[in-house]
């Protein structure tokens, strides 16, 4: 795809993110890793809505900045988008932002660990909480990277959301699905209960993914125990 139409897809993504309320002011960040290993990224202290391409800055793999427009800088939290470049050779986009309802668990240290909805049980699996870190340090990164292996979505503790994927549109659908969900299972609650399917019915989602081509990595059936024990397959 020519830099041109990723740089289109990286605005529509950030102006779609903030008409749905998951970022305000200055929050939230896209990257997205190009053919020649180099990443355009949004900049720090600007609202996605007003995000253009020409606003968009050019980085390299160590984040190093190769061209921005005058007074631009990327994200100080562009650390999490390398780690994840760096563990997982096929993503090719990066998303992080608040969107409320999943950021509600977030905040309450409650991983979605959930299999209560067809469509999110095949295409995302479990959501895990990634421990707390310090914004802008080492302390994220290190936090997400033994996620990574196996989840495209996290949680990231009274932080917010990230989602990865092969570019920009997966990336972003991963986010969107994971916000409907967390808004369904809130309602759930409210209305006397969220209900797990059934262990047998869970694995014949998950193996009905190549069937519906959908790419990335799942978990399985992985549960995160909310005492910060360790996940369980059982």
């Amino acid at each position: 795809m020519e830099i041109s139409a990723i740089k289109e897809q990286i605005c529509d993504v950030c102006h779609k993110m903030w008409q749905l309320g998951w970022v305000a002011a200055n929050d939230g960040n896209v990257t997205a890793l190009l053919d020649d290993g180099t990443l355009l990224a949004t900049p720090t202290g600007m609202s996605k809505s007003f995000i253009t391409p020409e606003k968009l800055i050019r980085i390299n793999a160590k984040g190093e900045v190769l061209e921005a427009a005058e007074g631009l800088r990327p994200s100080s939290e562009i650390k999490m988008h390398l780690r994840c470049y760096e563990k997982r050779p096929d993503v090719k986009s990066v998303i992080h932002a608040h969107p409320p309802a999943a950021t509600g668990f977030a905040v309450a240290h409650r991983s979605m660990d959930m299999y209560n909805m067809i469509e999110d049980v095949a295409a995302i699996g479990s959501v895990p909480l990634t421990p707390y870190g310090t914004p802008s340090t080492s302390e994220v990164p290190d936090a997400i990277e033994p996620y990574l292996d196996e989840h495209d979505v996290m949680l990231l503790e009274n932080h917010g959301a990230l989602a990865v994927g092969s570019d920009v549109v997966t990336a972003f659908y991963r986010m969107e699905s994971l916000e409907l969900w967390a808004k369904i299972t809130i309602n759930a609650i409210i209305l006397g209960g969220s209900y797990d399917i059934s262990r047998q019915n869970i694995d014949k989602l998950i193996d009905l993914r190549s069937y519906y081509r959908i790419t990335g990595r799942h978990p399985g059936y992985k549960k995160y125990p909310r005492d910060g024990g360790e996940p369980t397959d059982k």
